[in-house]
């Protein structure tokens, strides 16, 4: 058999997955398509800082790779006997980082929270009600994992998201 004949044998062998393979990646690009214009009028609408925006368009991007690439995997059948070992040392490493830094996961999901339900933009004052640790002053910027507050008195805060949507939040006129 020839190199062509090879190559023609696999893909006729292969077809199906290729076939799902293919619809599957088309799924993900009108499916990343569609939640990417979502995020982009809904930060239209609500005259949402544009870093925010970005930060939201990474965030789905990145959860909409990890899943297809999943169910690439799985159309592909792809072994993991082989590669047991690595991927347990892997496991063990993120759960030792995921357990250490739960507060950066919380906080990533704030801000998606925040995006979509964060009645109040940069440049508004507001005051979040925390006892003792109460803040005051103005929004400067709401990244990923915090709101940044310029008080009064000229000093900076950072304030966790994953904080932000447990506290009363007062907006001052």
């Amino acid at each position: 058999m020839t190199l062509i004949e090879n190559v023609i044998a696999t893909i006729e062998k292969s077809y199906p997955q290729l076939s799902i393979t293919a619809i599957l990646i088309l799924l993900f690009l009108i499916l990343r398509s569609i939640l990417l214009k979502i995020v982009k009028k809904h930060s239209q609408i609500n005259d949402l800082d544009y870093t925010r925006e970005v930060y939201i368009k990474k965030l789905i991007s990145m959860g909409l790779i990890l899943v297809f690439t999943s169910a690439i995997g799985m159309v592909w059948e792809i072994s993991v006997k082989g590669l047991s070992i690595y991927f347990a040392s892997i496991f063990t490493v993120i759960g030792v980082g995921l357990f250490a830094n739960w507060s950066i996961l919380s906080n990533l999901t704030a801000s998606v929270i925040l995006f979509f339900f964060f009645p109040y933009r940069i440049g508004r004052d507001i005051k979040i009600v925390d006892g003792d640790n109460s803040i005051e002053g103005t929004v400067v910027d709401i990244t990923l994992f915090y709101i940044k507050i310029e008080a009064k008195d000229k000093q900076f805060y950072s304030y966790p998201n994953n904080l932000a949507i447990q506290k009363p939040i007062v907006q001052s006129s």
